[in-house]
């Protein structure tokens, strides 16, 4: 009788713990990702010489990514072709991550992540999300070869982006929900696989206790992150980490860029979404995570006022044509809208 079964997408190497980034010229030689080429390492702006002395990699070229958008990481990738490199490793947040993973796939290189906080789930997923001159764009990517999470670093990066990515899994809760809607509603295939993964990354963070920079919290948290990450290569595409939790996401950040990192609106975006489900027992677990961490629940919390979240309620489905959730289920009107947005904001301002 034959064996059915699949073959799953998956980092070789995952090192999560303190001072694990200077473990990197080590992998790269013990995993024989590269062997006696040139590597690329890609940095953020602020990041760079001491990044190279304290790696040690014979032949490793510092190239700085000046931000996270499209034509950044065109670059990136055309400097990776026309250099001969043999591989890169993009060490940084999520938007240094996100540029380098789409570099790699464009030169056809192996790429190793190594992360320094912990603001998205982009760590290990299959996805690049680029900003380019329309708003921002979510491209599939090779995932990973490896990854490695530095919890000296992440302890160091700013709070608003070192620990923001409890907002990004715990949306996987939101997604999940929006997915099996649009099985029930539209007819849309599921894949159990993946939403038990994104769905166990979710719950494991929701119901984490302790400090969100102990080592305890911060592995889970990273680990958690990866799963998700992981479940996106098992669907095939974004859908059981991304809903209209994440179209709310890309409707802020293209109407009122600049607002608040990918981590932070997520876990606003995967609240209120669970609120208009009407699910009033797990949105208390949400707002009492986010609220536990010190992440935003409501839009003052952002910056934004009631309307101006509103606003990005009413656009959040352009971002995503195609994608069914609950806010093209209800299709609310702008009346019925404002109304929510207000309950909403009186229920969860405390």
């Amino acid at each position: 009788m034959p064996l059915l079964a699949r073959m799953l997408a998956a980092p070789l190497f995952i090192d999560v713990r303190a001072g694990a980034v200077a473990g990197l010229g080590t992998l790269l030689s013990d995993l024989q990702i590269a062997r006696s080429g040139r590597v690329a390492v890609a940095v953020g702006p602020s990041q760079g010489d001491a990044i190279r002395d304290e790696l040690r990699i014979d032949g490793a070229e510092v190239l700085r990514i000046p931000d996270g958008s499209l034509a950044s990481a065109v670059e990136l990738g055309q400097r990776l072709r026309s250099g001969q490199f043999e591989a890169i490793a993009g060490i940084g947040g999520g938007k240094t991550i996100d540029v380098a993973k789409f570099a790699a796939h464009m030169a056809g290189i192996p790429m190793v992540a190594v992360t320094t906080s912990l603001g998205h789930d982009g760590i290990a997923s299959p996805v690049s999300t680029l900003r380019h001159e329309s708003g921002t764009g979510s491209y599939g990517v090779v995932m990973p070869t490896a990854v490695l999470v530095d919890l000296d670093r992440v302890r160091s990066a700013p709070a608003a982006l070192s620990t923001a990515g409890i907002g990004d899994v715990i949306s996987d809760l939101s997604a999940v929900a929006d997915w099996e809607l649009a099985a029930a509603e539209a007819g849309e295939q599921i894949d159990g696989l993946a939403v038990a993964m994104a769905r166990s990354a979710a719950l494991v963070v929701l119901h984490q206790p302790g400090p969100a920079r102990g080592d305890e919290f911060l592995t889970v948290l990273a680990e958690s992150l990866i799963m998700s990450g992981m479940s996106m290569a098992v669907a095939g595409s974004s859908r059981p980490a991304s809903g209209g939790d994440h179209e709310i996401m890309h409707a802020v950040n293209e109407l009122f860029p600049g607002t608040a990192s990918h981590g932070e609106l997520a876990g606003v975006g995967a609240l209120f979404c669970t609120f208009l489900r009407g699910d009033d027992a797990k949105a208390e677990l949400i707002s009492a995570c986010l609220r536990r961490h010190g992440l935003p629940r409501t839009p003052a919390d952002l910056g934004l006022s009631d309307a101006d979240f509103a606003k990005a309620v009413a656009y959040a489905p352009r971002t995503r044509p195609g994608r069914y959730t609950i806010l093209e289920h209800l299709d609310l009107s702008e009346p019925q809208l404002t109304d929510r947005v207000s309950a909403y904001v009186k229920t969860f301002t405390a």
